[in-house]
């Protein structure tokens, strides 16, 4: 079982940033993605970046030049750093992480909270 502890939401104005954490129970070596997804009230989850184990990155279209995913694998950690935020990115965060053969595992979720 992988566990994942995410960090590192909060409440921020519009145009403020963020930069949430989640770092993973197991060694990055065993993981090929990792990824943020997020899930607004009455929305369904959807994905906001994903990073592969190669370091190739993928973001949803909305979120392209606002926010980088990055992987630290020393730290077995994974961020996204959200600049220029905006009320419409209010979320519920979840990182996840993707282990051969078919592993598939969710954080908790983190709050963030974009004030207008």
């Amino acid at each position: 079982q992988v566990q994942l502890v995410e960090s590192g939401g909060g409440l921020v104005q519009a145009g403020g940033s963020l930069r949430l954490s989640c770092v993973a129970s197991i060694s990055m070596s065993m993981i090929n993605d990792m990824g943020w997804y997020r899930q607004a009230p009455g929305k369904q989850r959807e994905l906001v970046a994903r990073i592969s184990s190669a370091g190739g990155t993928d973001y949803a279209d909305s979120m392209k030049g606002r926010f980088t995913i990055s992987r630290d694998n020393a730290k077995n950690t994974v961020y996204l750093q959200m600049n220029s935020l905006k009320p419409e990115d209010t979320a519920v965060y979840y990182c996840n992480v993707k282990v051969a053969p078919v592993g598939n595992y969710w954080g908790q979720g983190t709050q963030v909270t974009v004030s207008s």
